[in-house]
């Protein structure tokens, strides 16, 4: 029985429709949503723009509330007695995910994010936690 899922976001639409699923599919979850804030690098855009802030941390906290507003407003619009909590993560997504994959029983995740260097790299990320990942992923398109 899944109770306990894993839902990475990054506020691109195939993110949004991962969590949906889990709430469809497990309406009674305790899921995690973590939004993992890239270090910087060229192909990265906003990444860049929050290396340069006086404090990454909150930086990567006001840019990760975005995320955590739309997933609260799923949730409260599913049925389901489902629970979420939130998290911010810096660094590199697949190794900030599969750091976390153990304490839950299935990890969902978008087919692709939003970036431009997501659509250059489609499902790169997805691709290497569904490789790496010591629990069950389910990729949502």
């Amino acid at each position: 029985m899944i109770t306990r899922v894993l839902v990475p976001m990054d506020g691109s639409e195939m993110s949004e429709h991962a969590l949906e699923y889990v709430l469809e599919a497990h309406p009674d979850a305790e899921i995690t949503v973590l939004t993992v804030v890239g270090e910087p690098s060229a192909l990265w855009g906003e990444a860049t723009g929050l290396a340069l802030a006086d404090d990454l941390e909150e930086m990567a906290d006001d840019h990760a509330e975005a995320v955590f507003d739309r997933a609260r407003e799923l949730v409260d619009a599913a049925d389901g007695d489902a629970t979420l909590e939130t998290t911010v993560e810096l660094g590199h997504p697949v190794r900030a995910i599969l750091e976390r994959a153990d304490e839950y029983d299935t990890i969902v995740v978008g087919s692709h994010g939003g970036t431009i260097a997501d659509r250059l790299f489609v499902g790169n990320v997805a691709e290497k936690v569904v490789r790496q990942s010591p629990v069950p992923v389910t990729v949502v398109r």
